[in-house]
């Protein structure tokens, strides 16, 4: 399904991109070496609720994943990319951790993630990696305009991370958000220009560059939700919704 908003509809998940992206700067501000990825879940449930918002992941249960989510957020850490279960775990120095949000506020839904690093120490691969996700999803909304295909999207994607080294995994890429949080259109996170599906103004996008260091492989922790890197290699993610607008796209996700 692909959904095309109104007006009034875009003014809706204007709220909520705004919502989602004050949560994920408001998390981050509050990370520290030995925050438990528990207390991340408990602090944005919290602020998802106090703003009359709905989690779009507690009783999320898709075919690939083993039963519920039942979390609020996902926390993934350093070889885990996506998906990332909330567990038991103090965050070290030097972590690579990946906070992905999506919620529902009047029925329009924003979907978001950020990875940076916890503490003060700064291995540059990390950052580099980051930096070439950042970079890819700047790419992709660049190009994202009326009359442009999705294929122009996934092409600047992949032209910006293959030039950066990393290995492109196909599998699970960004997609269209509305009334729900997976929609149609996929986009991959390399592909051809002028292919696809046409963007046109309503459409609401979540453009999710991701990659692993050094392999395209992923594998499915022992909890059946988190994704990570068949090498144990570091990983990172970055993503915005945007609305296709009459002049081009507009980021909703935006971190004050």
């Amino acid at each position: 399904m692909i959904e095309i908003v109104s007006p009034i509809e875009l003014s809706r998940a204007r709220a909520t991109g705004a919502l989602v992206g004050r949560i994920l700067q408001a998390l981050r501000g509050r990370v520290r070496v030995g925050t438990n990825l528990l207390d991340i879940d408990r602090w944005a449930r919290e602020m998802i609720l106090e703003a009359g918002a709905v989690s779009c992941y507690v009783d999320y249960a898709p075919s690939f994943g083993d039963g519920p989510f039942a979390h609020y957020i996902c926390t993934s850490v350093n070889d885990a990319v996506l998906h990332g279960r909330p567990r038991d775990y103090a965050l070290a120095d030097g972590d690579l951790l990946t906070l992905d949000l999506a919620v529902s506020l009047d029925g329009i839904v924003a979907d978001s993630a950020v990875s940076f690093l916890v503490g003060a120490a700064r291995p540059a691969a990390s950052l580099a990696m980051i930096d070439a996700t950042e970079r890819a999803l700047a790419a992709a909304i660049e190009v994202a305009r009326p009359g442009a295909r999705i294929g122009d999207l996934s092409h600047a994607i992949g032209a910006v991370l293959s030039d950066a080294g990393y290995p492109i995994n196909l599998e699970f890429g960004g997609h269209g958000v509305g009334s729900t949080m997976h929609q149609d259109p996929h986009i991959a996170n390399a592909g051809r220009p002028g292919r696809g599906y046409r963007l046109r103004p309503g459409l609401l996008l979540a453009i999710e560059p991701w990659v692993m260091a050094d392999t395209d492989v992923l594998v499915t922790d022992a909890d059946g939700w988190t994704l990570r890197s068949a090498t144990g290699c570091r990983t990172a993610h970055s993503e915005h919704t945007i609305a296709i607008t009459e002049d081009g796209a507009e980021i909703l996700t935006l971190r004050p």
